[in-house]
């Protein structure tokens, strides 16, 4: 059974994390919406506020994201943000990297909403990080290769919130990105629920649920 916190005690507890020496990675794991993104933010600027700057760096999964033309060509641009619309074993690399923090730097990509496509090399991590937060839906997978995640990262923390506010929040995401309402609701509730139910199944494996 997991421990249930509030997010004040998760990003207290985070805080907690970064100052006990040496590099700590912690994955969120939550279905689309669940505010993943919004607390792993939260605790980057409250770790670096109690710590100094850049003792925390938020790496998201969703800078595996494959290309747009990539999907166009596998036939998977209709149900991006399902588990096989993403470069698992890249994602896997990096986070062993980010652990192993034996080198100067490291570079992970973002992910830019406004053009709907990942960017290579943009995040820096310096070796003198003490907390990387990694967010993303497939963290607690069973599947390989994202079932090995589970024995890399320090802690991994479940984020939950009611569904009708989930599918509000990704409406209201998509719409800001270019969707009109209703077909906003649609994606929201098909392909992004299709990706919600597999993320579900696995929260019950993290060490912590956040109620988000």
């Amino acid at each position: 059974m997991t421990a249930e916190s509030s997010t004040d005690d998760a990003v207290a507890r985070a805080v907690e994390l970064a100052g006990a020496g040496g590099r700590v990675v912690l994955g969120i794991v939550g279905a689309p919406g669940a505010g993943k993104s919004t607390l792993a933010r939260r605790i980057v600027a409250a770790v670096d506020a109690q710590h100094g700057p850049g003792t925390a760096v938020q790496v998201p999964m969703d800078g595996f994201h494959l290309a747009n033309r990539a999907l166009d060509a596998l036939g998977r641009r209709d149900r991006k943000g399902a588990v096989d619309t993403f470069d698992g074993a890249g994602y896997v690399a990096l986070v062993r990297r980010l652990v192993a923090a034996d080198e100067p730097v490291v570079w992970a990509p973002d992910f830019d909403r406004t053009v709907d496509e990942p960017v290579a090399g943009s995040i820096a991590v310096p070796r003198a990080t003490r907390l990387v937060v990694t967010e993303g839906n497939y963290l607690l997978d069973e599947d390989e290769p994202w079932s090995t995640l589970a024995t890399l990262f320090t802690e991994t923390w479940a984020c939950v919130v009611a569904d009708d506010v989930r599918v509000d929040r990704l409406v209201g995401r998509h719409v800001r990105h270019g969707r009109d309402p209703e077909s906003a609701r649609a994606w929201a509730v098909e392909v992004d629920g299709v990706n919600a139910a597999r993320v579900v199944a696995g929260l019950h494996r993290a060490s912590r649920t956040v109620l988000t």
